[in-house]
Protein backbone atom coordinates (compact mmCIF):
# COMPACT_ATOMS: atom_id res chain seq x y z
CA UNK A 1 0.00 0.00 0.00
CA UNK A 2 1.19 3.48 -0.98
CA UNK A 3 1.87 5.78 2.27
CA UNK A 4 -1.08 8.05 1.65
CA UNK A 5 -3.92 9.56 4.14
CA UNK A 6 -6.57 6.86 4.35
CA UNK A 7 -9.51 8.24 2.50
CA UNK A 8 -12.11 6.07 4.63
CA UNK A 9 -10.65 8.38 7.81
CA UNK A 10 -12.49 11.57 7.85
CA UNK A 11 -11.72 14.33 6.23
CA UNK A 12 -8.07 16.38 8.13
CA UNK A 13 -10.51 18.69 9.70
CA UNK A 14 -13.18 17.05 11.03
CA UNK A 15 -10.58 14.28 12.56
CA UNK A 16 -8.90 16.74 14.32
CA UNK A 17 -12.45 18.23 15.46
CA UNK A 18 -13.82 15.20 16.47
CA UNK A 19 -10.71 14.15 18.34
CA UNK A 20 -10.16 17.54 20.11
CA UNK A 21 -13.63 16.76 21.63
CA UNK A 22 -13.20 13.62 22.50
CA UNK A 23 -10.26 13.86 25.38
CA UNK A 24 -8.35 11.25 27.04
CA UNK A 25 -8.00 11.10 31.03
CA UNK A 26 -5.69 8.08 31.65
CA UNK A 27 -2.64 7.61 32.77
CA UNK A 28 -1.55 6.45 29.50
CA UNK A 29 -3.19 8.65 26.82
CA UNK A 30 -0.86 10.96 25.29
CA UNK A 31 -1.11 14.45 24.15
CA UNK A 32 -1.50 14.77 19.86
CA UNK A 33 -0.97 17.81 18.10
CA UNK A 34 -2.40 18.62 14.46
CA UNK A 35 0.25 19.32 11.77
CA UNK A 36 -1.05 22.95 11.52
CA UNK A 37 -0.26 23.01 15.64
CA UNK A 38 -3.95 24.49 16.12
CA UNK A 39 -5.31 21.43 17.74
CA UNK A 40 -4.84 18.83 20.37
CA UNK A 41 -6.35 16.09 21.55
CA UNK A 42 -5.20 13.32 23.88
CA UNK A 43 -5.30 9.27 23.10
CA UNK A 44 -4.08 5.81 23.73
CA UNK A 45 -1.83 4.63 21.14
CA UNK A 46 -3.05 1.03 19.93
CA UNK A 47 -1.01 0.39 17.25
CA UNK A 48 1.27 1.97 13.97
CA UNK A 49 2.33 0.74 11.09
CA UNK A 50 5.18 2.39 9.87
CA UNK A 51 4.61 0.93 5.76
CA UNK A 52 1.66 2.87 5.55
CA UNK A 53 1.61 5.22 8.49
CA UNK A 54 -1.26 4.31 9.98
CA UNK A 55 -1.88 5.31 13.34
CA UNK A 56 -4.83 3.48 15.63
CA UNK A 57 -5.37 5.49 18.86
CA UNK A 58 -8.23 4.66 21.45
CA UNK A 59 -10.28 7.75 23.14
CA UNK A 60 -11.69 7.25 26.57
CA UNK A 61 -15.48 6.63 25.87
CA UNK A 62 -13.59 3.08 23.81
CA UNK A 63 -13.60 4.80 20.78
CA UNK A 64 -11.04 3.68 18.12
CA UNK A 65 -9.92 6.11 15.65
CA UNK A 66 -8.00 5.37 12.66
CA UNK A 67 -5.69 7.90 10.73
CA UNK A 68 -2.98 8.49 8.76
CA UNK A 69 0.43 10.17 10.42
CA UNK A 70 0.13 12.53 8.06
CA UNK A 71 -2.56 14.97 10.21
CA UNK A 72 -0.14 14.46 13.26
CA UNK A 73 2.84 17.17 13.77
CA UNK A 74 6.51 16.11 12.88
CA UNK A 75 7.00 15.44 16.80
CA UNK A 76 4.48 13.30 17.02
CA UNK A 77 5.66 11.49 13.27
CA UNK A 78 9.06 11.18 14.84
CA UNK A 79 7.45 9.72 18.39
CA UNK A 80 6.14 6.99 16.11
CA UNK A 81 8.66 6.28 14.02
CA UNK A 82 11.03 6.18 17.16
CA UNK A 83 8.97 4.17 19.76
CA UNK A 84 5.67 3.96 18.60
CA UNK A 85 5.56 0.65 16.45
CA UNK A 86 3.09 -2.06 18.52
CA UNK A 87 2.99 -5.40 18.17
CA UNK A 88 -0.25 -7.35 17.35
CA UNK A 89 -0.04 -9.83 20.40
CA UNK A 90 -0.42 -6.18 22.67
CA UNK A 91 -3.31 -5.05 21.08
CA UNK A 92 -7.03 -6.64 21.05
CA UNK A 93 -8.25 -8.71 17.85
CA UNK A 94 -11.47 -8.58 16.36
CA UNK A 95 -12.66 -12.29 15.74
CA UNK A 96 -12.30 -11.73 11.85
CA UNK A 97 -8.62 -10.70 12.77
CA UNK A 98 -7.99 -13.64 14.85
CA UNK A 99 -10.07 -15.65 11.52
CA UNK A 100 -7.66 -14.24 9.07
CA UNK A 101 -4.77 -15.72 11.50
CA UNK A 102 -6.40 -19.38 11.71
CA UNK A 103 -6.50 -19.69 8.16
CA UNK A 104 -2.55 -18.81 7.85
CA UNK A 105 -2.50 -15.53 5.78
CA UNK A 106 -2.56 -11.66 7.43
CA UNK A 107 -5.07 -11.09 9.03
CA UNK A 108 -8.06 -8.32 8.73
CA UNK A 109 -6.67 -5.11 9.30
CA UNK A 110 -9.24 -1.91 10.50
CA UNK A 111 -8.88 -0.47 7.09
CA UNK A 112 -8.18 -2.18 3.98
CA UNK A 113 -4.69 -1.58 2.28
CA UNK A 114 -4.67 -0.74 -1.46
CA UNK A 115 -4.13 -4.17 -3.19
CA UNK A 116 -0.23 -4.19 -4.25
CA UNK A 117 -0.79 -4.81 -7.98
CA UNK A 118 0.78 -8.33 -7.44
CA UNK A 119 -0.36 -11.79 -8.39
CA UNK A 120 -1.78 -15.06 -6.30
CA UNK A 121 0.33 -17.75 -5.45
CA UNK A 122 -0.38 -19.48 -9.02
CA UNK A 123 0.55 -23.12 -7.57
CA UNK A 124 -2.94 -23.08 -5.59
CA UNK A 125 -6.07 -24.04 -6.55
CA UNK A 126 -8.13 -20.95 -7.43
CA UNK A 127 -10.90 -20.40 -4.55
CA UNK A 128 -14.23 -20.08 -5.93
CA UNK A 129 -16.82 -18.29 -3.94
CA UNK A 130 -20.51 -18.60 -5.35
CA UNK A 131 -22.87 -15.91 -5.61
CA UNK A 132 -26.60 -16.23 -5.97
CA UNK A 133 -29.32 -14.40 -5.22
CA UNK A 134 -32.06 -12.10 -6.92
CA UNK A 135 -31.79 -8.29 -7.55
CA UNK A 136 -29.86 -7.04 -4.73
CA UNK A 137 -27.34 -9.49 -5.52
CA UNK A 138 -27.06 -8.89 -9.36
CA UNK A 139 -26.63 -5.35 -7.78
CA UNK A 140 -27.59 -1.46 -8.41
CA UNK A 141 -24.86 0.65 -7.01
CA UNK A 142 -24.07 3.61 -8.97
CA UNK A 143 -20.02 3.97 -9.44
CA UNK A 144 -20.31 7.61 -10.23
CA UNK A 145 -21.69 8.21 -6.62
CA UNK A 146 -19.05 5.79 -5.26
CA UNK A 147 -16.37 7.21 -7.00
CA UNK A 148 -17.17 10.76 -4.93
CA UNK A 149 -17.15 9.10 -1.98
CA UNK A 150 -14.72 6.20 -2.24
CA UNK A 151 -11.19 8.33 -1.38
CA UNK A 152 -13.05 9.05 2.09
CA UNK A 153 -14.92 5.70 3.07
CA UNK A 154 -13.16 2.62 1.11
CA UNK A 155 -9.92 4.30 0.53
CA UNK A 156 -8.82 0.66 -0.84
CA UNK A 157 -10.83 0.89 -3.83
CA UNK A 158 -8.59 3.89 -5.34
CA UNK A 159 -5.10 4.99 -5.45
CA UNK A 160 -3.51 8.37 -4.60
CA UNK A 161 -4.69 9.87 -7.85
CA UNK A 162 -8.40 8.89 -7.37
CA UNK A 163 -8.01 6.00 -10.35
CA UNK A 164 -9.83 3.32 -9.36
CA UNK A 165 -7.13 0.08 -8.25
CA UNK A 166 -7.45 -3.58 -9.87
CA UNK A 167 -6.78 -6.41 -7.89
CA UNK A 168 -4.58 -8.80 -10.38
CA UNK A 169 -5.24 -11.56 -7.47
CA UNK A 170 -9.12 -11.90 -7.69
CA UNK A 171 -11.38 -12.75 -10.70
CA UNK A 172 -14.70 -11.04 -11.16
CA UNK A 173 -17.23 -13.00 -13.38
CA UNK A 174 -20.93 -12.58 -13.95
CA UNK A 175 -23.52 -14.46 -15.27
CA UNK A 176 -27.38 -13.50 -15.74
CA UNK A 177 -29.96 -16.02 -17.52
CA UNK A 178 -27.19 -17.82 -18.60
CA UNK A 179 -25.65 -15.42 -20.47
CA UNK A 180 -21.93 -13.87 -19.51
CA UNK A 181 -21.81 -9.99 -18.59
CA UNK A 182 -18.33 -9.26 -16.76
CA UNK A 183 -15.17 -11.14 -16.89
CA UNK A 184 -12.34 -9.45 -15.23
CA UNK A 185 -9.71 -8.66 -12.64
CA UNK A 186 -11.58 -6.96 -9.66
CA UNK A 187 -12.22 -3.51 -10.10
CA UNK A 188 -14.96 -1.31 -8.38
CA UNK A 189 -14.85 0.62 -11.79
CA UNK A 190 -17.35 -2.22 -12.81
CA UNK A 191 -19.02 -4.69 -10.71
CA UNK A 192 -20.97 -6.71 -13.44
CA UNK A 193 -20.61 -5.04 -16.53
CA UNK A 194 -23.31 -2.08 -16.88
CA UNK A 195 -21.17 0.42 -14.26
CA UNK A 196 -22.73 -0.97 -11.67
CA UNK A 197 -21.80 -2.60 -8.43
CA UNK A 198 -23.13 -4.93 -6.06
CA UNK A 199 -21.71 -6.69 -3.23
CA UNK A 200 -19.22 -8.66 -5.17
CA UNK A 201 -16.74 -5.87 -4.79
CA UNK A 202 -16.67 -5.27 -1.17
CA UNK A 203 -16.70 -9.50 -0.83
CA UNK A 204 -13.90 -9.65 -3.51
CA UNK A 205 -11.75 -7.43 -1.88
CA UNK A 206 -12.03 -8.85 1.70
CA UNK A 207 -11.26 -11.97 0.49
CA UNK A 208 -8.30 -11.39 -1.51
CA UNK A 209 -6.57 -9.90 1.14
CA UNK A 210 -6.68 -12.71 3.60
CA UNK A 211 -6.19 -15.28 1.13
CA UNK A 212 -2.87 -16.26 -0.89
CA UNK A 213 -4.45 -18.70 -3.45
CA UNK A 214 -6.24 -17.02 -6.27
CA UNK A 215 -9.98 -16.06 -5.42
CA UNK A 216 -12.58 -16.29 -8.58
CA UNK A 217 -15.73 -14.53 -7.70
CA UNK A 218 -18.44 -16.21 -9.66
CA UNK A 219 -22.25 -14.52 -9.74
CA UNK A 220 -24.92 -16.30 -11.41
CA UNK A 221 -28.21 -14.55 -10.40
CA UNK A 222 -31.25 -12.83 -12.13
CA UNK A 223 -33.73 -10.36 -10.18
CA UNK A 224 -37.10 -11.40 -9.15
CA UNK A 225 -36.67 -14.52 -8.17
CA UNK A 226 -38.35 -16.26 -4.44
CA UNK A 227 -36.27 -19.27 -3.14
CA UNK A 228 -39.62 -20.93 -2.98
CA UNK A 229 -40.39 -21.22 -6.20
CA UNK A 230 -37.58 -20.23 -9.26
CA UNK A 231 -34.75 -20.88 -7.07
CA UNK A 232 -36.22 -23.84 -5.27
CA UNK A 233 -33.40 -26.60 -4.52
CA UNK A 234 -33.72 -30.10 -5.95
CA UNK A 235 -33.87 -31.32 -2.31
CA UNK A 236 -37.20 -29.27 -0.92
CA UNK A 237 -40.25 -31.62 -0.53
CA UNK A 238 -43.34 -29.86 -0.43
CA UNK A 239 -41.72 -26.23 1.06
CA UNK A 240 -41.89 -24.39 -1.76
CA UNK A 241 -45.03 -21.89 -2.69
CA UNK A 242 -48.02 -23.57 -1.81
CA UNK A 243 -46.16 -26.90 -0.78
CA UNK A 244 -44.44 -27.13 -4.04
CA UNK A 245 -41.37 -29.65 -4.06
CA UNK A 246 -38.64 -29.00 -6.92
CA UNK A 247 -40.13 -29.78 -10.34
CA UNK A 248 -36.68 -30.34 -12.59
CA UNK A 249 -34.68 -33.53 -13.61
CA UNK A 250 -31.36 -32.43 -14.22
CA UNK A 251 -28.38 -34.50 -13.42
CA UNK A 252 -26.33 -33.06 -10.05
CA UNK A 253 -22.92 -32.50 -12.07
CA UNK A 254 -24.40 -31.61 -15.49
CA UNK A 255 -27.33 -29.27 -14.22
CA UNK A 256 -29.51 -27.61 -16.56
CA UNK A 257 -32.92 -26.13 -17.12
CA UNK A 258 -35.20 -29.26 -18.21
CA UNK A 259 -37.21 -27.92 -21.48
CA UNK A 260 -39.82 -31.05 -20.84
CA UNK A 261 -40.37 -29.92 -17.40
CA UNK A 262 -40.81 -26.38 -18.77
CA UNK A 263 -43.50 -27.86 -20.74
CA UNK A 264 -45.51 -29.88 -18.14
CA UNK A 265 -45.62 -26.82 -16.03
CA UNK A 266 -46.57 -24.52 -18.25
CA UNK A 267 -43.42 -22.72 -19.50
CA UNK A 268 -41.57 -22.80 -15.91
CA UNK A 269 -41.33 -24.92 -13.32
CA UNK A 270 -40.57 -25.02 -9.18
CA UNK A 271 -36.17 -24.22 -9.29
CA UNK A 272 -35.77 -23.47 -12.72
CA UNK A 273 -34.01 -20.30 -11.70
CA UNK A 274 -31.79 -22.97 -9.22
CA UNK A 275 -31.11 -25.03 -12.31
CA UNK A 276 -29.97 -22.18 -14.68
CA UNK A 277 -27.47 -20.29 -12.60
CA UNK A 278 -25.93 -23.61 -10.83
CA UNK A 279 -25.49 -25.05 -14.66
CA UNK A 280 -24.31 -21.70 -15.53
CA UNK A 281 -21.47 -21.97 -12.54
CA UNK A 282 -20.72 -25.40 -13.48
CA UNK A 283 -20.34 -24.59 -17.15
CA UNK A 284 -17.74 -21.62 -16.08
CA UNK A 285 -15.54 -23.75 -14.08
CA UNK A 286 -15.35 -26.54 -16.80
CA UNK A 287 -13.86 -24.13 -18.29
CA UNK A 288 -11.91 -22.52 -15.58
CA UNK A 289 -8.90 -21.22 -17.53
CA UNK A 290 -11.18 -18.87 -19.19
CA UNK A 291 -12.42 -17.13 -16.46
CA UNK A 292 -9.10 -17.20 -14.25
CA UNK A 293 -6.56 -17.42 -17.04
CA UNK A 294 -3.35 -19.76 -15.88
CA UNK A 295 -5.17 -21.65 -13.43
CA UNK A 296 -6.55 -25.07 -13.96
CA UNK A 297 -7.77 -26.48 -10.26
CA UNK A 298 -9.79 -25.16 -7.80
CA UNK A 299 -11.87 -25.71 -5.00
CA UNK A 300 -15.29 -24.20 -4.16
CA UNK A 301 -14.89 -22.62 -0.91
CA UNK A 302 -18.15 -20.95 -0.09
CA UNK A 303 -21.69 -19.56 -1.29
CA UNK A 304 -23.02 -16.19 -0.63
CA UNK A 305 -26.51 -15.28 -1.06
CA UNK A 306 -28.86 -11.81 -0.84
CA UNK A 307 -32.01 -12.71 -1.61
CA UNK A 308 -35.69 -12.30 0.04
CA UNK A 309 -37.62 -9.66 -1.64
CA UNK A 310 -39.63 -11.78 -3.70
CA UNK A 311 -39.93 -14.03 -1.31
CA UNK A 312 -43.78 -12.72 0.20
CA UNK A 313 -44.91 -12.26 -3.18
CA UNK A 314 -44.38 -15.64 -5.09
CA UNK A 315 -42.43 -18.02 -2.37
CA UNK A 316 -42.37 -19.39 1.09
CA UNK A 317 -41.67 -16.88 4.14
CA UNK A 318 -42.79 -19.66 6.09
CA UNK A 319 -40.22 -22.45 4.88
CA UNK A 320 -37.32 -19.94 4.11
CA UNK A 321 -35.32 -21.52 7.26
CA UNK A 322 -35.84 -24.71 5.81
CA UNK A 323 -35.36 -23.83 2.39
CA UNK A 324 -31.94 -22.27 3.16
CA UNK A 325 -30.84 -24.83 4.61
CA UNK A 326 -31.46 -27.40 1.35
CA UNK A 327 -29.92 -24.60 -0.59
CA UNK A 328 -26.90 -24.74 1.30
CA UNK A 329 -27.00 -28.84 1.60
CA UNK A 330 -28.06 -28.81 -2.82
CA UNK A 331 -25.32 -26.50 -3.69
CA UNK A 332 -22.30 -28.41 -1.84
CA UNK A 333 -23.46 -31.74 -3.33
CA UNK A 334 -23.72 -29.57 -6.47
CA UNK A 335 -20.05 -28.39 -6.88
CA UNK A 336 -18.54 -31.35 -4.61
CA UNK A 337 -17.53 -28.95 -2.24
CA UNK A 338 -18.40 -30.34 1.13
CA UNK A 339 -16.92 -28.19 3.40
CA UNK A 340 -17.42 -25.04 1.65
CA UNK A 341 -19.23 -21.91 3.91
CA UNK A 342 -22.15 -20.17 3.44
CA UNK A 343 -23.13 -16.60 4.20
CA UNK A 344 -26.71 -14.75 3.30
CA UNK A 345 -27.49 -11.41 4.12
CA UNK A 346 -30.45 -9.68 5.48
CA UNK A 347 -32.86 -7.24 3.74
CA UNK A 348 -31.84 -3.55 4.65
CA UNK A 349 -35.09 -2.35 5.61
CA UNK A 350 -35.56 -5.44 7.96
CA UNK A 351 -34.80 -5.18 11.49
CA UNK A 352 -34.06 -8.40 13.52
CA UNK A 353 -37.91 -9.20 14.03
CA UNK A 354 -39.08 -9.46 10.77
CA UNK A 355 -40.11 -12.82 9.50
CA UNK A 356 -37.75 -13.30 6.93
CA UNK A 357 -35.25 -12.03 9.21
CA UNK A 358 -36.28 -14.74 11.90
CA UNK A 359 -36.00 -17.16 9.01
CA UNK A 360 -32.70 -16.35 8.41
CA UNK A 361 -31.07 -16.44 11.75
CA UNK A 362 -33.23 -19.62 12.54
CA UNK A 363 -31.40 -21.44 9.60
CA UNK A 364 -28.23 -19.96 10.80
CA UNK A 365 -29.37 -21.38 14.58
CA UNK A 366 -29.95 -25.25 13.62
CA UNK A 367 -26.67 -27.74 14.84
CA UNK A 368 -25.69 -27.94 11.46
CA UNK A 369 -25.03 -24.55 10.23
CA UNK A 370 -23.49 -24.00 13.69
CA UNK A 371 -19.43 -22.55 12.20
CA UNK A 372 -20.72 -23.11 8.81
CA UNK A 373 -23.39 -20.66 7.64
CA UNK A 374 -23.71 -17.16 8.84
CA UNK A 375 -26.27 -14.49 8.32
CA UNK A 376 -24.88 -10.77 7.99
CA UNK A 377 -27.80 -7.81 8.94
CA UNK A 378 -27.56 -5.49 6.98
CA UNK A 379 -29.80 -2.96 8.43
CA UNK A 380 -27.27 -0.66 10.30
CA UNK A 381 -25.51 -0.75 6.93
CA UNK A 382 -28.44 -0.10 4.06
CA UNK A 383 -29.41 3.14 2.96
CA UNK A 384 -31.30 4.77 0.21
CA UNK A 385 -34.47 2.81 0.71
CA UNK A 386 -35.79 -0.32 0.39
CA UNK A 387 -34.56 -3.44 -1.38
CA UNK A 388 -37.32 -3.18 -3.73
CA UNK A 389 -36.00 0.10 -4.89
CA UNK A 390 -32.35 -1.42 -5.11
CA UNK A 391 -31.82 0.68 -2.14
CA UNK A 392 -31.84 4.07 -4.63
CA UNK A 393 -28.86 2.94 -6.32
CA UNK A 394 -26.82 3.83 -3.38
CA UNK A 395 -23.28 2.43 -3.87
CA UNK A 396 -22.53 2.42 -0.18
CA UNK A 397 -25.16 -0.05 0.98
CA UNK A 398 -23.97 -2.18 -1.51
CA UNK A 399 -20.11 -1.90 -0.56
CA UNK A 400 -21.10 -2.25 2.83
CA UNK A 401 -22.93 -5.56 2.75
CA UNK A 402 -20.48 -6.57 0.67
CA UNK A 403 -17.68 -6.13 3.14
CA UNK A 404 -20.03 -7.30 6.20
CA UNK A 405 -20.61 -10.18 4.00
CA UNK A 406 -16.60 -11.04 3.20
CA UNK A 407 -15.63 -10.70 6.90
CA UNK A 408 -18.48 -12.86 7.94
CA UNK A 409 -17.21 -15.61 5.41
CA UNK A 410 -13.49 -15.06 6.67
CA UNK A 411 -14.62 -15.94 10.14
CA UNK A 412 -15.70 -19.23 8.69
CA UNK A 413 -13.27 -20.54 6.67
CA UNK A 414 -11.10 -20.48 9.69
CA UNK A 415 -13.63 -22.45 11.75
Amino acid sequence: MKNKTPKSFLSHSLILASFASLLLTTAHARTWTSADGTKTFEGDLKSYDPATGLVEVTLSNGKKMNFSQKVLSEGDITFLQEKGKVNASDTKTSSADKAATNLGVKALPGVLPDPDGKEANMSKPVQVFILMGQSNMLGFGNVGQLKGVAAEKYPYLVDDGGNWNVRKDVRNVFFCMAQEKYSNWLTAENGKGDGKIGPEIGIGNYLGHVMDAPVLILKACVGNRALGWDLLPPSAVGTGAGGKSYQGDSESSNRKVSEESKAKNGGWYAGLQYDQDVGTAQNALKNLATYYPGTTKFEVAGFFWWQGNAEAGKGSVENYDKNLAFLFNDLRKDFNAPNAKFVCATLGEHDKNAPLSQKMFAFAERPESKGQAAVFFTQPVANGGSSGSHYGGNAETYMNVGEGMGKAMVELLAK
